[in-house]
């Protein structure tokens, strides 16, 4: 049937609109693209909180909540009576929003760190929540009068959305995929032969090597800009490079094989700009895997880092998330004939990966939105048993905003410490 998107099915034609309404009906999540349904049945989260000027109680914050939705229809969508496209009632934004009173802003926002699955457990409410903390007696000495998070399912948000709302700009994403930059049909034959031969590979695998569930935990950290430019300048690579080496040399020792230096096993993302039409309709991403050679000098690994990177950039990073598509389109369809294989135990599978790397794109806070917001501005996502950082650049800092295993926390502090040590090195 007709694909609807998020920014246009309200004002469809109206014999349109019954059909998909009753799709919906029946299946709340039924429009999602096949990423879109993946993410949703892993219950994978995103969020994002900052600071604010402001002193907010609920009228203001649902107010706020209705500006957020009019500019990411998207939030609209997936869930029981939902009706795509259009503003959400009051009782909905009262049920989704909350603010209490804080003496002060110590521990947060680690504090509202978690999986945030409880987007997921009432069917009749959208699949995101907004709250807020107001300070009593106003702003701090810092001129913090709140802080605000917004948590939503991965299957409605993604990185460059928040970016698009941090500058108060429309984040509906429309049909993404390229209707006139076609893939040879020869290609996208392989592609779906890949993704036949590959998914139950996969699957098998999933529900072989997953492990128990491991206690997840949370972190943050704000580093300022200036310093990381200063030494990514002297080593001669990117400012992404240095970060990623930063975390992975924190989080993981150089325990190779016979003496051999470790091999870590990484994807990250990065936004596409060529798309197709084998595009996900609602994702904008690339998923792109990057093996990266550890090294106990930090200026020698960083800079492996950044060859890795360059070197699988120069290839077609397009191909890779390609077959993905095509692989969740295969997980779908095989989920409807042995539902029983697709249990949590799957979507906890993270396929052997050491870490997932997410550099989202700047977040610069202007416009009515994010009136009176300031930085640093906080950016994660959560995936069962999966190691997570995700990097969120602003004018003056960048936030690292980790989800993963608890025993890896321990080792977030190190980051600061190899910073020092480097500064020092190339003094």
């Amino acid at each position: 049937m007709k694909s609807f998107s998020a920014s246009t099915f309200a004002s469809e034609h109206p014999e349109e609109m019954a059909v998909a309404a009753e799709v919906i009906k029946k299946n709340p999540q039924a429009l999602f693209t096949d990423f879109q349904w993946f993410l949703y049945r892993a219950q994978n989260t995103v969020y994002f909180t900052a600071y604010s000027e402001n002193t907010l109680d609920k009228d203001a914050l649902m107010e706020l909540v209705g500006q957020l939705v009019t500019l990411a229809p998207q939030l609209t969508h997936g869930f029981a009576g939902a009706k795509p496209g259009h503003p959400l009632p009051k009782h909905l934004l009262d049920a989704i929003t909350s603010v209490e009173e804080v003496d002060d802003f110590d521990g947060f926002p680690n504090k509202w760190l978690e999986p945030g699955l409880e987007v997921f457990e009432q069917k009749g409410l959208p699949l995101f929540r907004v709250k807020a903390a107001a300070r009593r007696g106003g702003q701090d000495a810092q001129g913090r009068g709140s802080i605000i998070m917004v948590r939503s399912s991965h299957a409605l948000m993604e990185g460059s959305d928040s970016a698009l709302l941090a500058r108060s700009q429309n984040a509906g994403h429309g049909s993404l995929s390229s209707k006139t930059n076609k893939v040879p049909i020869s290609q996208r034959l392989k592609f779906m032969l890949i993704a036949a031969l590959a998914a139950p590979v996969h699957l098998t695998a999933a529900l072989i090597a997953t492990r128990n569930p491991v206690p997840m935990a949370f972190e943050t950290m704000v580093l300022e800009r200036a310093a990381l430019r200063d030494l990514s300048s002297k080593l001669g690579i990117k400012q992404r490079s240095l970060m990623f080496a930063l975390v992975m040399a924190a989080l993981f020792d150089n325990e190779g094989k016979k003496g051999k230096p470790r091999k870590l096993k990484t994807s990250y993302t990065m936004l596409d700009s060529n798309r197709v039409d084998a595009d996900d309709d609602f994702f904008r991403v690339n998923a792109v895997d990057a093996p990266f050679i550890m090294d106990d000098d930090l200026a020698v690994f960083a800079k492996n880092v950044d060859a890795s990177v360059a070197e699988t950039e120069a290839k077609d990073v397009k191909v890779r998330q390609l077959v993905i598509n095509a692989m969740f389109k295969t997980h779908r369809f095989l989920s409807r004939i042995i539902p029983f294989a697709y249990s949590p135990r799957f979507f906890r599978y993270n396929g052997g990966y050491d870490a997932i790397l997410t550099m989202v794109p700047p977040h610069r806070l202007y416009g009515n939105l994010t009136h009176g917001m300031m930085e640093p501005v906080f950016c994660g996502s959560y995936h069962p048993g999966s190691t997570l950082c995700t990097f969120v650049p602003a004018r003056k800092y960048v936030t690292l905003n980790f989800s993963m295993p608890e025993t890896h926390i321990p080792r977030v502090p190190r980051i600061k410490a190899l910073i020092e040590k480097l500064q020092k090195q190339l003094t």
